[in-house]
């Protein structure tokens, strides 16, 4: 239980981790980054356990503002972001876009709980998006005349789907199937999916490490425009959230501003250009790094 509870309190010691041991020794890393997929699947068929969605559904008794956040984060602001960026820099646009659809990070509810919030609404948002992903994903990327990139939206969609739904269909069968195993092993799941997410950062990083050592000074330019997009996402998540309560205000914070980047990097690994996979890559930086801050900051808001 100690364990359970260090890897859960200083899970940015893992993600960090990650980050420099993949850049340092890379083993095997072709190998787990074939494994991406599965490892995202388990990730969220975890989440999914921990999870009743009939309950959050329930909870959530505001479905205006529901709607109004999955609009403002799945569509509006990734498109509201891309359109500037695009005329500065194609790659970096594309890959801010398809960071920016991504649905909230599955530890959303874990990192809400961390810094105080709604942690109800967290798993609501969390949950909505990841189902809506597979549809507004593709839409997104017709909208900006996809078909002048390397992708297939339709296989985006598909890959979306069998992402997202075998994992929330297997998890209700399995909590109905076996609810007493389940219960007495929750407090488990999420120290199991930061031990998770470190794998994939850590494959993640080494299966591009040369690249992001030799390409020093244009891969620090893209961290810094990370970071920029990161911390504008929690100004716009503060401005949203703004006339709720503070506990529905960090909520809606972490939903906007951590997005899935393993998701990210999954589909980036499949189906774009190797330049945006080195964004979705580099984007575990400020995810991994801008919680804390956030966490002392919010206290005064």
């Amino acid at each position: 239980m100690q364990i359970v509870r260090f890897i859960e309190s200083y899970f940015w010691i893992f993600l960090l981790a990650g980050i420099l041991l993949g850049l340092s020794y890379p083993v095997y890393a072709e190998f787990i980054m074939s494994i991406l997929k599965p490892l995202l699947m388990v990730m969220l068929f975890f989440v999914f356990l921990k999870t009743d969605l009939i309950q959050i559904l329930k909870q959530i008794k505001d479905y205006r503002l529901m709607l109004y956040l999955v609009v403002m984060f799945m569509i509006i602001i990734p498109l509201l972001i891309f359109l500037p960026l695009n005329l500065i820099n194609r790659d970096l646009a594309i890959g801010i876009l398809l960071l920016t659809a991504m649905p909230a990070a599955v530890s959303g509810p874990s990192l809400t709980d961390i810094v105080k919030g709604n942690i109800a609404l967290a798993s609501g948002i969390t949950i909505i998006t990841s189902m809506i992903a597979p549809f507004t994903v593709p839409l997104l990327f017709r909208l900006i005349n996809y078909e002048n990139l390397s992708i297939n939206t339709g296989e985006i969609f598909t890959d979306l789907l069998i992402l997202v739904f075998i994992p929330l269909v297997l998890s209700q069968v399995i909590k109905k199937t076996i609810p007493g195993i389940i219960n007495r092993g929750k407090n488990k799941f999420t120290a199991i999916n930061i031990l998770i997410i470190f794998i994939m950062v850590y494959a993640a990083m080494g299966s591009q490490r040369d690249l992001i050592l030799n390409d020093s000074i244009s891969i620090l330019w893209k961290i810094g425009a990370l970071y920029l997009i990161s911390v504008l996402l929690h100004f716009i998540g503060y401005l949203i959230g703004k006339p709720h309560n503070k506990e529905n205000k960090i909520a809606i914070i972490v939903g906007l501003a951590y997005k899935n980047n393993g998701m990210a990097i999954v589909l980036a690994a499949i189906h774009f250009h190797p330049s945006i996979l080195i964004l979705m890559i580099l984007s575990e930086f400020p995810w991994a790094t801008l919680l804390a801050p956030f966490r002392r900051i919010i206290r005064y808001l």
